[in-house]
């Protein structure tokens, strides 16, 4: 159990070291070097986990999508509005999030597939969407794997522009803005009313997050010398 445990450690310090590298230098510049003496592993343990480049930036963006997970609400627009958030905030200094939109958006003539980004984030938000549908929250009008489409291709753009402007250090704001525009033709307004759209939202849940994270590192540490 401790080698395995060891063994998702190794895993995560290379995805975030890795997810460093393409955040800074693109996919076609980075290097395996670079990520093995950022995450201060041997070429051996990286390649027991990635047997490539391709497969280390891929890993990074499906890591993107794994790592956003909210609590869950009695309202499930909220959940959505809540991972929107998240992800924003997250956007201004988590590595695997600011490297899996770098490889998501970045231009360039290479192998690697970067429409499975896009793909996993729209079956994401579709999953809520069709949750939300399924309490009677959204408007019938509403095509879910159509709106999922427009949220997920917008969030690009706004967190490209937030990039470009800010560092996304406004990204939080520009999202509520976009809530506040577009959440009026897709729930119904009884719900709309009880949304809470606050730019500040996404730092205090991710907050409650990693302190939850923290307890059950603990826990399992505990459980871990108890099994012992």
């Amino acid at each position: 159990m401790a080698q395995q445990d060891r063994a998702i450690r190794t895993r995560r310090v290379i995805l975030e070291a890795a997810a460093s590298v393409f955040d800074e230098q693109g996919y076609g510049r980075a290097t395996i070097a670079e990520v093995l003496e950022r995450a201060g592993v041997t070429k051996g343990a990286l390649y027991f986990h990635f047997a490539s480049k391709e497969q280390l930036a891929l890993a990074v963006i499906e890591e993107q999508v794994v790592d956003i997970a909210v609590q869950p609400q009695t309202i499930k627009l909220q959940e959505f509005v809540d991972s929107g958030q998240v992800l924003a905030f997250r956007l201004r200094s988590d590595p695997i999030q600011r490297g899996a939109a770098r490889l998501a958006v970045e231009q360039g003539s290479n192998h690697l597939d970067r429409k499975q980004s896009m793909l996993s984030w729209t079956r994401f938000v579709e999953g809520l969407l069709n949750d939300a549908r399924s309490r009677g929250e959204i408007l019938e009008s509403v095509v879910v794997g159509e709106t999922a489409e427009l949220f997920v291709g917008a969030f690009a753009g706004l967190q490209m522009m937030s990039q470009a402007l800010t560092n996304r250090a406004d990204l939080s704001r520009r999202l509520t803005v976009f809530f506040e525009h577009t959440l009026p033709s897709i729930a119904v307004p009884a719900i709309l009313a009880k949304l809470n759209l606050d730019s500040e939202r996404g730092a205090q849940l991710d907050a409650a997050l990693q302190a939850k994270a923290v307890v059950k590192v603990a826990a399992d540490a505990d459980a871990g010398v108890a099994a012992g």
